[in-house]
């Protein structure tokens, strides 16, 4: 498809779903103390094994590097017409997994001793409805399941966070399961991305 099409379906994918979004025009806003806190306290909640100073930097991180990833990525949009620029070619990233690989990277680098990180993807095993990819945090040892979403993708840069179990949207499956089923696992063994 050529160039000129491809920014002609964009404009008009986003031209169409700004009126079911809330487009704010410029960057998300900074998390607040209040916001930090809370995901601070649910992370702690996770086990007594986890420590209070690791959830208290997992989160103040996590929220950090979303608003950094949020300017990086040049958000301004509601997440569907932010994909709609990248795979336009208008912005360089910004889909749901960019998201979950860079805010990994950087909570990685923390070296926890007390949380574990985990990958996940919903609706991996469905054509009708686009993947979805996330990140989760638990305590170390702890199925993902028993973790955190911490999803900055569906807020445009605004972090969700819930419970896994509670998430209201989406059912979560562990990546490399879902990348092995669709036949993908040969991607995440070499280091790339495709999810």
């Amino acid at each position: 498809m050529s160039l000129t099409r491809r920014l002609f379906l964009a404009s008009a994918l986003a031209s169409t779903l700004s009126a079911c979004g809330l487009p704010r025009g410029g960057p998300p806003p900074r998390a607040n103390e209040a916001e930090i806190a809370a995901l601070a306290r649910a992370i702690a909640a996770l086990s007594p094994s986890v420590s209070a100073e690791e959830a208290a930097r997992a989160a103040r991180v996590t929220y950090e590097e979303t608003y950094r990833l949020a300017l990086a990525y040049e958000i301004t949009d509601p997440p569907l017409i932010h994909n709609s620029k990248v795979n336009a070619g208008l912005r360089s990233r910004g889909l749901c997994w960019h998201w979950a690989e860079d805010l990994q990277k950087r909570l990685s680098a923390e070296n926890f001793a007390t949380l574990d990180l985990h990958r996940a993807i919903a609706n991996g095993d469905n054509r009708l409805i686009i993947d979805h990819s996330t990140l989760i945090v638990s305590a170390k040892g702890a199925d993902m399941m028993d973790g955190i979403v911490l999803d900055p993708w569906r807020g445009a840069g605004v972090l969700f966070w819930s419970t896994v179990r509670d998430d209201p949207r989406y059912d979560w499956e562990p990546r490399e399961e879902v990348l092995r089923r669709n036949g993908r696992v040969r991607y995440v063994r070499a280091g790339m991305t495709d999810d």
